[in-house]
């Protein structure tokens, strides 16, 4: 017995996000608007990894992340060629009726490029500006202006998006002077840590004094690290009020990238911070890059922040499931609702929470049928070859034969059709 241990009737404390605190930022394009931050739903981001002077193949790969889910898709501008591009692209997006705004990423030369090229200025919804690649010395104040300048002049949207790989190396160098100074100094990892968050207040602050209202400005600090990303945005929340960008910096490939990000985003967001969030995958061969944007919408979804696409509910299978039927039935549904999502949104509304469960056999499947709205309990080995199909939480048939699976997969279309193709009438 655990001594002191709560006794088994006391209240049992939920598991719920804590509600955001942040200031709302508006990103505008046409009349589409995105809100960020406040009481809006944490916002899906993306980036292009396209030569963005190639009009044609950039405004593809937007439309495929918009049409993935991301709500913003970010796209390099780092050269005048490229800042020429940017109203075409936009063109492009609007002719092929994708109204997602863009954000330019800009380093180094943004301030030339913005202020050389306003029609790239005004195309964009939104900059992206890192404080540690604005400039050295007296150039660093005059750039990093001349930009917030052009953003509050055309009423556009700023992330401030500190880069721990990027920082201001004079920053540091400060800080780890005054550190070193101290009679009891802390790690030099506690003081870059307060390096990049102070580069972003420090920066956020001026920006406000060149103009900037505060609620046009969102701020990052990205690290590599897990939990050195959870440290950080928790004392920027502590902080500050600006709306939070969060991702988790050279994330990396496939498994490693996915678990590193849902990790340590999936800890700030339940504490409640950030408003938008990117999963920054590095694309295995031949993966598309709509990946990053599934693996972020399965992060909030998981979190239950938000609700994309039906959720397919599948055992993992053991020694009871040798047959691998229930396995090709989950992906069968799972891949077909996920592709026919771009066409449903709008036909039937509500269907991103329709819940459907696909086991494969009598253990969990019964009971984890009845839970969702419609359900499967394929047999397992040696079980008699029938499967219960339960709706709505009652058993309303038993399937037999070869074609189970076309039949199941009918009732999913007919039940989607019933429950949520009302509304749409009505």
């Amino acid at each position: 017995m655990i001594r002191n241990a709560v006794p088994l009737d006391a209240p049992i404390r939920m598991a719920r996000p804590a509600p955001r605190r942040s200031l709302q930022a508006l990103v505008r394009w046409g009349s589409r608007v995105v809100t960020i931050g406040g009481d809006a739903p944490v916002r899906v981001q993306s980036m292009t990894n396209t030569d963005t002077v190639d009009v044609v193949e950039t405004a593809i790969q937007v439309k495929e992340l918009a049409i993935a889910g991301s709500e913003l898709v970010r796209i390099t501008v780092n050269t005048p060629e490229a800042a020429k591009a940017v109203p075409y692209i936009r063109d492009q997006l609007d002719r092929m009726g994708i109204d997602v705004p863009l954000v330019g990423d800009f380093h180094y030369n943004g301030h030339r490029l913005l202020t050389d090229e306003p029609a790239c200025a005004e195309a964009l919804s939104k900059y992206r500006i890192n404080p540690g690649n604005v400039g050295k010395g007296d150039k660093r104040d005059k750039q990093f202006a001349q930009m917030v300048e052009v953003a509050a002049r055309y009423d556009k949207v700023v992330r401030i998006g500190v880069n721990w790989g990027s920082l201001d190396q004079e920053l540091l160098g400060q800080l780890m002077d005054e550190n070193g100074r101290l009679a009891q100094p802390v790690d030099a990892e506690e003081v870059m840590i307060r390096a990049v968050m102070t580069s972003a207040i420090e920066s956020a602050r001026r920006a406000e004094e060149l103009g900037l209202a505060r609620h046009q400005i969102v701020l990052s600090c990205k690290m590599s690290r897990v939990q050195d990303l959870i440290t950080v945005y928790r004392a920027l929340a502590e902080r500050c009020d600006y709306a939070l960008h969060l991702g988790l910096t050279e994330a990396g490939m496939g498994t490693k990238g996915t678990v590193a990000s849902a990790a340590a985003l999936s800890v700030l967001l339940q504490e409640g911070i950030g408003d938008t969030i990117r999963v920054s995958l590095t694309p295995q061969p031949g993966e598309a890059r709509t990946q990053e944007v599934v693996v972020a919408l399965e992060i909030l979804q998981a979190l239950g922040l938000r609700a994309f696409n039906p959720s397919v509910t599948a055992c993992p299978g053991c020694g009871r499931t040798t047959s691998t039927t229930f396995q090709e039935l989950a992906k069968q549904i799972d891949d077909h609702l996920r592709a026919m999502m771009p066409v449903w949104k709008t036909r039937y509304p509500g269907v991103e929470n329709l819940k459907v469960a696909v086991m494969g056999c009598i253990v969990n499947g019964p009971g984890e049928s009845k839970h969702a709205d419609i359900g499967i309990s394929l047999p397992g080995t040696g079980e008699a070859p029938a499967a219960p199909v339960f709706i709505d939480g009652e058993k309303a048939m038993t399937l037999r034969g070869e074609g189970i699976a076309t039949e199941f997969h009918k009732l999913v279309e007919d039940y989607i059709e019933r429950r949520f193709g009302q509304s749409v009438a009505t």
